[in-house]
């Protein structure tokens, strides 16, 4: 499938940690539905945790075990899988993807997931045989007549499982280091010896991004705790928001000096860190942070989905749409948001103790999402 720029832009939407299971949060999906609809993307890109792997296997409320078998642990990904794609299916929208950390925490390899991924006619990439991972590649977009790469994707994994010694990593391998310089290279000298505009996807931060923090007083607005007993909240040049401590990758493998070698990635947009939604210039590449879309996870009222415009020059533009923009300020909108949101147990006791009005439109809204589904 050859991607286009269109009308000299090209729109790319990026949703991150989704992080749900086969018993799929409807507000999430009509969220994102809703996004799809109004936002027009040329592409998805699906930035990691796509699916909450590790917990296929548990009941639909709580962690008692109900799946024993890895036939039951398949079919409950595939049905995952598609409570997610299947809307982007639905609309043929083009979609991209990459694995985090919690999508291969289960026996499906990550070769085994991305088949499933590969049935849908609309998924992109998955395709490189160089690469030293299934789910690092790049996409090229090409001009409206088709002929030249006008801009570029870069889709890197940093996180994978080791059966063998039981081990989770959290990393861009060394190899793949190397393979992105290698296709750079290549790219450039297509284009007649100019590097080729790009993005850089990956689900986890690059360790440079506590550069962007500055140590402050406990209590201080912004400020959140991080290590050593200490606090920090964003510098005043970073534009957005923070939740958490960025938890990033184990090593650096000189993924920084590589891009700044090769000269062609704009910006490095990373998910992971659910509460965390912000931009900055870091070295001359801007960092960018994507808040989670996921309602089952831990969250804060950003949950959404960010956009990025692009134009044949390979300038771009990127804004986060969270959940209150896309859907709107209705009282039904509110309640859903309640009801499907980990982390708001204070407001569903406050709606279920609320009398008779209350527990009533809870139960009316129980039911609208019932039948949404």
């Amino acid at each position: 499938m050859k991607l286009k720029f269109k009308n000299k832009k090209f729109r790319i939407m990026q949703v991150s940690d989704a992080q749900d299971l086969q018993f799929v949060r409807p507000t999430m999906i009509r969220m994102l539905n809703k996004a799809y609809d109004t936002l027009s993307p040329d592409l998805i890109v699906l930035t990691g945790d796509n699916i909450l792997g590790n917990h296929l296997c548990d009941a639909r409320i709580g962690t008692k075990l109900v799946i024993h078998d890895i036939e039951g642990e398949k079919a409950a990904m595939e049905t995952a899988i598609d409570k997610l794609i299947a809307p982007i299916e639905q609309r043929k929208i083009p979609f991209a993807m990459i694995y985090g950390n919690h999508d291969d925490k289960n026996h499906i390899s990550k070769e085994e997931q991305a088949d499933i991924y590969r049935k849908y006619s609309c998924n992109i990439g998955l395709d490189d045989s160089e690469s030293p991972d299934v789910a690092t590649y790049n996409i090229p977009i090409y001009s409206e007549n088709g002929e030249k790469v006008q801009f570029n994707i870069w889709m890197l994994d940093s996180a994978w499982l080791d059966s063998a010694e039981d081990k989770s990593y959290e990393m861009v391998k060394p190899e793949a280091i190397e393979w992105y310089k290698k296709r750079s290279a290549q790219l450039k000298e297509q284009n007649g010896g100019e590097v080729v505009p790009s993005l850089m996807f990956q689900h986890i931060p690059m360790i440079e991004t506590t550069e962007l923090l500055m140590e402050c007083e406990k209590g201080e607005a912004g400020s959140v705790p991080g290590p050593e007993g200490k606090y920090y909240k964003l510098k005043p040049e970073v534009k957005g928001e923070i939740g958490e401590y960025p938890c990033t990758v184990s090593d650096k493998n000189g993924q920084l000096e590589a891009i700044k070698e090769c000269g062609d990635v704009k910006a490095v947009v990373f998910g992971h860190d659910h509460t965390n939604c912000f931009t900055a210039e870091y070295e001359g590449i801007e960092f960018i942070q994507t808040a989670c879309a996921s309602f089952r996870c831990y969250g804060t009222r950003t949950r959404g989905v960010r956009m990025f415009e692009i134009d044949e020059n390979g300038n771009y533009e990127t804004k986060f749409y969270d959940y209150k923009e896309l859907m709107g300020n209705s009282l039904a909108n509110e309640l859903a948001f309640i009801w499907d949101a980990d982390g708001m147990i204070k407001q569903k006791v406050a709606l279920i103790a609320g009398g008779v009005a209350g527990v009533a439109a809870t139960a009316a809204l129980g039911a609208k999402l019932f039948k949404k589904k």
